[in-house]
């Protein structure tokens, strides 16, 4: 595939809804040169602070780096960390007015402390409580105004307490019967059962737990993968959807669709310095690519080399247009 074919298959006119917990994300940079005297640990000189938008907001992020037009939906609390993540949303463009203020809700907030490269520590701040009734039903009312304009919708669960099975199947059969493509990004941890979805882009451990088999070491080469193969062909049958995208870290992402072979994009990463949001970017991509009228062999290469691309970066990280088409020759 080469750059035209990339552009032509990334249309900025799309538009994309994800639905989603949101986290602000803090990264503590520094440097360590002692340990501390009062315990065994080292002692971080602090040199500087950012935040990102991260969980479903960093999916966002991503999708607006290739089209114009992203809306958000999911909830927020009030408070310092609420104002800076809505902040951080609007200064990237995405549109919020699906953006649920809840002010029992606490803003999830994750902090990471790194000595230049290396990951010390994190710490989390959240209080996971399942979204009430009255919230949701808010959701889904806007979820189904937005719909006949959307061109494709990302379900990015990280099991915070927005999803429940009676949303998720709200959420599924409402873009089902308006033909929109509908995405998720599971997490086991939450026993939502994802039934009828377009797709779903586990990593390889999230799809032996969503299939329910026991976890077995990786082979090399992945095709030779015969447990791999079997959770692929058992998530297809399971959830009646279209495709089962399975990212293997290093050994690149495999993609299962019915009654066709596994087909297997190896990794295009040179260098990894930091992993985190690399499934975000993955199912922001693939989507994004698949509401352009790609399919999903073409959307699942596209998406490889934008993983390729973030997990070089530090932090929570997204992958422009211009980085993209240039991974292409």
């Amino acid at each position: 595939m080469n750059r035209d074919r990339v552009n032509q298959l990334l249309p900025a006119s799309s538009r994309i809804l994800v639905v989603g917990e949101m986290i602000l994300d803090e990264f503590i940079w520094g440097k360590v040169s002692r340990i501390s005297p009062e315990a065994p640990v080292p002692v971080l000189e602090v040199i500087k602070e950012t935040f990102n938008a991260g969980g479903a907001a960093n999916v966002a992020r991503n999708v607006r780096e290739l089209v114009d037009h992203v809306q958000m939906l999911g909830p927020t609390g009030s408070g310092p960390d609420a104002d800076r993540l809505r902040a951080l949303l609007t200064g990237h463009g995405i549109e919020l007015q699906g953006v649920l203020h809840d002010p029992e809700y606490q803003t999830i907030r994750k902090t990471r402390i790194v000595a230049r490269t290396q990951q010390v520590v994190r710490v989390d701040r959240e209080k996971k409580r399942p979204l009430d009734k009255a919230s949701r039903t808010r959701a889904l009312e806007h979820f189904q105004k937005l719909l006949p304009d959307l061109h494709a919708v990302i379900l990015e669960d990280y099991d915070k307490g927005l999803f429940d099975q009676e949303f998720a199947d709200a959420l599924v059969g409402s873009a089902k019967a308006a033909g929109i493509p509908i995405l998720v990004d599971p997490k086991p941890s939450n026993p939502v059962r994802w039934k009828g979805v377009t797709g779903i882009t586990p990593n390889r451990s999230e799809a032996f737990r969503s299939a329910g088999v026991p976890w077995s070491e990786p082979v090399d080469p992945p095709l030779a993968d015969r447990a791999l193969e079997s959770v692929g062909q058992k998530l297809l049958s399971d959830l009646d959807c279209a495709f089962v995208l399975v990212t293997l870290s290093e050994q690149g992402m495999m993609l299962f669709q019915p009654n066709s072979a596994p087909y297997h994009i190896p990794t295009r990463a040179q260098e990894v310095f930091d992993v985190s949001g690399a499934g975000d970017t993955s199912i922001a991509v693939f989507t994004a690519a698949l509401a352009g009228g790609a399919s999903p062999v073409e959307a699942a290469e596209i998406s490889n080399h934008a993983a390729g691309i973030v997990v070089g970066k530090l932090g929570t990280a997204t992958v422009s247009r211009s980085e993209l088409l240039a991974s292409f020759a």
